[in-house]
């Protein structure tokens, strides 16, 4: 479903438990700030809204989208992580530069989260536009920093539910 069908914001609170004893690291692209700061703000703020502790949540910023992975990397090697969330916007311009970044940095997420069990969430913009970006980042589609941190909530919670946690999410147990 797109965005255009969907408000990125909007999701069912009363499924996602505190998620106190958790740590989460957020990785930030500097690059398109406006919309980058943006999209962490929603992210951490969603992330403290169901109980993350301030200090729990370790925030890296890095140069650009490309090197989110390197970033996450780095923190999960210093840090004990529960889930990595990565975001970062990369606006198509006159050349396919974008098409590479996003799909480079999509799988080096992906071979992170298999190679390591955790997630590696992508919460990277990659609109046609700057009005696109700015419509995804608290604009009239809401907040893909919210999405991702439900993202990293909702995959926290399901890994410690099936280590035999007390946690319960989605459609509830059979």
């Amino acid at each position: 479903m797109s965005s255009a069908d969907k408000n990125l914001s909007s999701y069912d609170v009363n499924k996602l438990p505190s998620v106190e004893e958790f740590n989460f690291g957020i990785i930030v692209a500097d690059w398109n700030e406006k919309i980058t700061h943006e999209l962490y703000n929603g992210c951490y703020d969603t992330l403290v809204k169901h109980g993350a502790k301030k200090e729990n949540i370790h925030t890296v910023q890095v140069p650009g989208t490309f090197e989110l992975p390197q970033g996450a990397r780095i923190l999960n090697k210093n840090k004990s992580i529960d889930a990595t969330i990565c975001i970062g916007c990369v606006i198509k311009g006159e050349t396919s530069h974008n098409e590479y970044i996003n799909m480079s940095v999509a799988n080096a997420l992906q071979n992170m989260a298999i190679a390591t069990a955790k997630p590696f969430i992508f919460g990277v913009l990659t609109p046609n536009s700057m009005e696109q970006a700015l419509e995804r980042a608290g604009g009239v589609y809401g907040n893909k920093g919210v999405e991702a941190a439900v993202t990293a909530l909702r995959m926290v919670v399901l890994d410690n539910e099936l280590k035999g946690g007390n946690s319960s999410i989605g459609f509830g147990k059979s």
